[in-house]
């Protein structure tokens, strides 16, 4: 595999990881978008435009759009975060050309007032299908009240009031802002050449308007707090809770990966071992999130209602040996051999390559191989743990729960 990269004039990334033996080719925009990046009168308008973008433009309409991409078999899909809009496409080589620009016209869409119109319905019907969902909805209110003053707090769908009050004008604004050449990372791994992928940049997104934005990126320090919402209608007890953690940019990342398979992966782990696999609760799982100059420890439990203050106590209890005594090299070892097994696996497909190869760029302007990632994570030590958990020890700082409680009461850590 070979690593290529190029700016263009208008201040776009171009960055790809060409490998001949690949019987695929995957390409994506990254747009440096994302909620953190709106503001309280455009709410939810990062993912709206994204909608919007399959909508098409002057040359192809949404029909045309959708049916040649499955003219071409391509596995294809947009998604959008607190930080980062992503339209992409894997296709077999031949077609690139074909689903470069139909990938060019997501990030240039025409956004007429009709589609405008019609998608409203579409995101508010959405808002509402997340709203029945308590899990998403417990990850939704954590982040918000984590993250309460800064803009990681500020929600990917917004509310039935920011997207009903949105409008057209609104949106075309917050595209011409953001989507300019310097918030733009397009990124290409497979069967492809460089000389290919420089033709078919300079074809279609030359006519990207340059620009460049900078983004604040002060650290969070949230304050937490609990907040319990009661839904007499669910028979589960759904809690998020949170802490701070390693940003994007910070070396301690790859020791907090490792740390939350340790204590927190859906098999093999801590919180596995002492609460799922007794029967305690059907879930209890530790993620680490990382963001442009902040980071978060993510805990979630989801059991009956009468368990959770017992379970809350458990994990508690957990964290709390953890922070003390670190994690053993056995524990590490097997974390590790999970984490490079994944690595592998991605990076066996193009489509896989393509998010590490994007994210990589946006977040750090670095190019970083399957050899590189794979010696990052060999290299952390049980020494780096501790290191991390003296920074960002394990907390259950906030806390959202969703269910039939009207209360929480535990031994918070």
């Amino acid at each position: 595999m070979h690593f290529h990269q190029t700016t263009l004039s208008n201040g776009l990334d171009v960055v790809a990881e060409v490998n001949p033996k690949a019987k695929s080719v995957a390409a994506g925009f990254f747009v440096k978008a994302g909620s953190r990046d709106e503001t309280p009168d455009v709410s939810g308008v990062s993912h709206f435009l994204e909608h919007m973008a399959f909508k098409g433009n002057e040359r192809y309409s949404a029909d045309d759009v959708n049916r040649i991409f499955d003219e071409i078999g391509a596995d294809y899909n947009a998604s959008t975060g607190e930080e980062v809009t992503t339209y992409y496409a894997a296709v077999l080589p031949e077609h690139l050309p074909t689903a470069f620009e139909l990938l060019s016209t997501l990030v240039r869409p025409t956004l007429r007032q009709e589609d405008f119109d019609l998608e409203k319905n579409v995101i508010l019907e959405e808002i509402g299908m997340y709203d029945d969902q308590p899990a998403f909805l417990a990850y939704d209110k954590a982040m918000a009240a984590h993250f309460a003053g800064h803009p990681l707090g500020r929600s990917i769908l917004g509310s039935n009031e920011s997207i009903s009050a949105l409008t057209a004008d609104a949106m075309r604004k917050y595209h011409a802002g953001q989507y300019v050449g310097g918030n733009i990372t397009l990124a290409i791994a497979g069967n492809v050449g460089w000389d290919e992928i420089q033709a078919l940049a300079g074809r279609y997104c030359d006519a990207i308007p340059e620009g460049d934005l900078e983004r604040e990126v002060e650290e969070a320090r949230p304050v937490g707090g609990t907040t319990v919402l009661t839904r007499d209608n669910t028979t589960q007890q759904y809690v998020m809770q949170m802490a701070p953690a390693p940003s994007a940019e910070s070396p301690l990342r790859f020791a907090a990966e490792l740390l939350s398979v340790v204590v927190g992966d859906d098999s093999g782990s801590r919180l596995y071992w002492d609460i799922v696999d007794p029967g305690h609760a059907e879930a209890a799982e530790l993620g680490f999130n990382e963001y442009d100059g902040s980071g978060s420890w993510l805990t979630f439990l989801a059991g009956t209602p009468e368990e959770t203050t017992a379970n809350l106590d458990r994990i508690a209890a957990i964290y709390e040996k953890i922070n003390a005594e670190g994690i053993s090299e056995k524990e590490l070892e097997q974390a590790k051999n999970k984490a490079l097994s994944r690595v592998v696996l991605r990076s066996e497909r193009p489509m896989g390559r393509l998010s590490s190869l994007g994210s990589n760029w946006v977040y750090r302007k670095s190019y970083e191989s399957v050899d590189a990632d794979l010696e990052a994570v060999k290299r952390v030590t049980t020494h780096d743990v501790r290191d991390l958990l003296s920074v960002y020890p394990l907390k259950q700082l906030t806390t959202v729960a969703i269910g039939p409680l009207d209360e929480l009461q535990w031994q918070a850590s």
